[in-house]
């Protein structure tokens, strides 16, 4: 009986599990997990915060018992410490009973996802520190709050994360700060769209501080401080947040191909360099279908995709994973941000002659009631006017911003976006939906042949 072995058992692992268990039902399935958790929703941790009724269990979404009763062998609390690709042997490590052993297999799926960025900075192992990937993370930070009550929290770090994090703490009742090293929050989006997180952030008593270094964190008093380039700022709680990297020290070791991005390389069927091994999730790359280049976006959508093409794989099938265009979406407070496809810098990056075109226009019909101006940027060729990306703040912004997605998907132009039927009633949208608004002045832009970035605006 063929044995498929998967590590990690969240996203991709689970996907890829289940999948092998679907294709092959004679094989013999492995989960081997480090944690004591599985199939759970990480995304969900800040609104879960919000709520100090809620369990952080109602995340998640098949237990270890309803995985098992599917016939799935999961071990929890066994950690992979080596990777024999040529033997095909696994060494893990029992953390419960304290006991190493090998594991052999037939095909192996890397599902060992990401972790926090850790800056090297004094003071980060400090009590009252915290960062927010796995559930024992968010487990922790709700007994900080229930138990400590801090009346004071500082967010290091301005992504979609620290962001969420800024909305679920003031929610709680806290006093927010958010520091942030680069010129504005959100980085990655277009100076217009971070312009206008930050105006929303602040309308919401969050203190917005760009430009600032972090120099250390200490105790002050009963709580703490983050210290940096600026000034001080007192905390009872400090999330950080400033990013993720994938967990590919395994597959390093075990001589498997990293690719350029710093994650496992993988084939259109998740398959690595090594025979037999397949990576998929937030531990390996995808290719980006506007670039054409590999990328690593480490996306939860993307992880349950990959694993379900690595688990399919692994079983004997021949499925192909078709890649991303990176939409992702966010909520802070009233509005909600989203984005597809390739920003103006990274066009530039990319060599791509792009415009960047800025444009504003109501969410829903004239006398409706409700309703917000939302901003978008559309980035296009110049010339050909082919849409390269797209980014939205403001009112449904992240539905809407998946039509620009199935553009890309379609290779479509911006002119092609402009003449789309979308759909129309004063609830909902305008006569002219902000995305054929978008679309009409991004194709003005991309004929008259404008190359420069649009300036952060507000409205």
């Amino acid at each position: 009986m063929p044995r498929i072995v998967v590590i990690g058992g969240v996203a991709a692992g689970m996907s890829a599990a289940s999948q092998a268990r679907r294709r092959q039902p004679e094989a013999e399935v492995v989960v081997l997990e480090r944690g004591r958790h599985v199939s759970y929703g990480a995304c969900g941790m800040p609104y879960n915060l919000e709520d100090p009724a809620r369990s952080m269990e109602d995340l998640v979404v098949l237990t270890p018992e309803k995985v098992r009763e599917r016939g799935i062998d999961l071990r929890t609390r066994h950690e992979v410490l080596a990777l024999d690709p040529a033997a095909r042997t696994l060494t893990v490590r029992d953390l419960d009973a304290d006991r190493t052993g090998t594991l052999a297999y037939d095909a192996l799926v890397i599902a060992t996802g990401a972790s926090p960025v850790r800056p090297p900075i004094a003071g980060i192992d400090l009590p009252g520190v915290f960062f927010l990937r796995e559930l024992r993370d968010g487990q922790a930070l709700k007994r900080h709050l229930a138990e400590a009550r801090p009346e004071r929290a500082v967010v290091v770090g301005a992504g979609y994360i620290g962001v969420e994090m800024a909305e679920a703490l003031v929610k709680r009742g806290l006093g927010v700060t958010v520091v942030e090293k680069l010129g504005q929050a959100v980085p990655g989006f277009e100076p217009a769209i971070a312009e206008a997180v930050r105006e929303e952030l602040e309308g919401h008593g969050v203190a917005v501080e760009t430009g600032v270094t972090v120099q250390g964190i200490e105790r002050a008093g009963s709580g703490l401080a983050v210290v940096t380039d600026r000034e001080r700022y007192p905390a009872g709680l400090v999330l950080v947040s400033v990013g993720v990297r994938p967990n590919v020290a395994l597959a390093k070791a075990a001589g498997i191909r990293l690719g350029e991005t710093g994650a496992i390389a993988v084939d259109p069927g998740m398959r690595t360099s090594a025979p037999g091994v397949f990576a998929a999730g937030d531990c390996a790359e995808a290719r980006h279908l506007v670039s054409g280049r590999p990328v690593w976006v480490p996306l939860g959508t993307t992880a349950n995709k990959q694993g379900k093409v690595a688990g399919a794989n692994a079983a004997g099938a021949d499925e192909t994973f078709a890649g991303i265009v990176g939409t992702a979406a966010f909520k802070v407070f009233d509005v909600e941000v989203a984005r597809t496809g390739l920003g103006f810098e990274e066009a530039k990056r990319l060599d791509r002659d792009a415009v960047a075109a800025l444009s504003r226009h109501a969410s829903r019909a004239h006398g409706y009631p409700g309703g917000r101006t939302n901003t978008t940027v559309v980035v296009a060729e110049r010339g050909t006017g082919r849409l390269l990306g797209a980014q939205m703040v403001g009112e449904t912004a992240a539905k809407r911003i998946d039509v620009f997605a199935t553009a890309l998907h379609a290779g479509m132009s911006v002119e092609d976006v402009e003449g789309l039927d979308l759909s129309y009633a004063p609830p909902f949208a305008p006569v002219y939906d902000p995305v054929l608004i978008a679309a009409t002045v991004a194709r003005k832009e991309a004929a008259a042949g404008r190359a420069v970035p649009v300036p952060a605006a507000t409205s």
